[in-house]
């Protein structure tokens, strides 16, 4: 027995697909065969990635997407399900931080934070499970997925970074809801939380003195790399992850076992 990794003819959205885990994971879809939806407000970097996409053989379409603003969610998504098709799996991967005390956050921090990584991804999620739960109506055997990409900083407070940990715990949170809302239209909610992830936006942090502690602190002592997720991704949006509804999956090299 073996389990079959094979993405044809689905649809995949990922947003906040520009740069870091976002692109990895169109890659890795489109690798498997899905076409994939690349979303986000830098339209120029997400251009470059669907040409690394269709060089290698995979289908990409390219929508700007700025998860802040409700209409340019309905936009995005509408335009994605145009260019595309009826999207099958959506992976909710917007996300932005601060790095202050919590009694230095002003308002505007606030909202900048909560925003993308809470209300925005709420909103995606709602807009592209509506269309889902129409087209489930039409064929009961219909199955979707959706991906929430939260952070073991959701799971376990981390100093400093106070609001992005508040967020990420909402979109636990989230998840679970919408699994139990949604899973009896075929849609299957679930959340990676990701560990320390060595991507462009880090990789100088993780080689100055301060990041080096910090991986001496990880019981691998080595930050992660996105091609550890691609595993985890690939289960949760294939056939076979049919019975995982509403679970939180931790990777994270066993941070939050500490």
């Amino acid at each position: 027995m073996g389990i079959e990794v094979n993405f044809e003819g689905k649809i995949a959205l990922i947003t906040g697909a520009s740069s870091g885990l976002g692109a990895r994971f169109a890659k890795v879809l489109a690798q498997a065969g899905a076409q994939v939806v690349l979303a986000s407000r830098r339209t120029e970097r997400l251009k470059e990635l669907r040409a690394e996409i269709e060089a290698d053989g995979g289908a990409a379409h390219v929508v700007a997407l700025d998860v802040t603003d409700y209409a340019s969610i309905k936009s995005a998504i509408a335009h994605a399900e145009t260019e595309a098709g009826a999207i099958d799996i959506l992976v909710n991967n917007s996300g932005v931080s601060t790095t202050q005390r919590l009694v230095d956050v002003t308002p505007e921090d606030y909202a900048f934070v909560m925003d993308t990584n809470l209300r925005g991804s709420f909103f995606v999620a709602q807009e592209t499970a509506k269309r889902m739960i129409a087209r489930a109506k039409g064929d009961p055997k219909k199955q979707h997925r959706i991906i929430n990409i939260a952070s073991m900083a959701g799971l376990h407070v981390l100093p400093q970074i106070g609001v992005y940990c508040m967020s990420k715990a909402g979109m636990v949170h989230m998840t679970k809801a919408m699994a139990v809302e949604w899973g009896k239209y075929g849609i299957n909610t679930n959340a990676i939380c990701p560990g320390y992830i060595s991507t462009e936006i880090n990789e100088d942090y993780f080689a100055s003195e301060q990041g080096k502690k910090l991986i001496e602190m990880l019981p691998h002592k080595r930050p992660g790399k996105p091609e550890d997720l691609d595993g985890l991704l690939l289960l949760l949006a294939g056939e076979d992850a049919h019975f995982i509804n509403g679970a939180i999956i931790s990777a994270d090299g066993g941070m939050t076992a500490l």
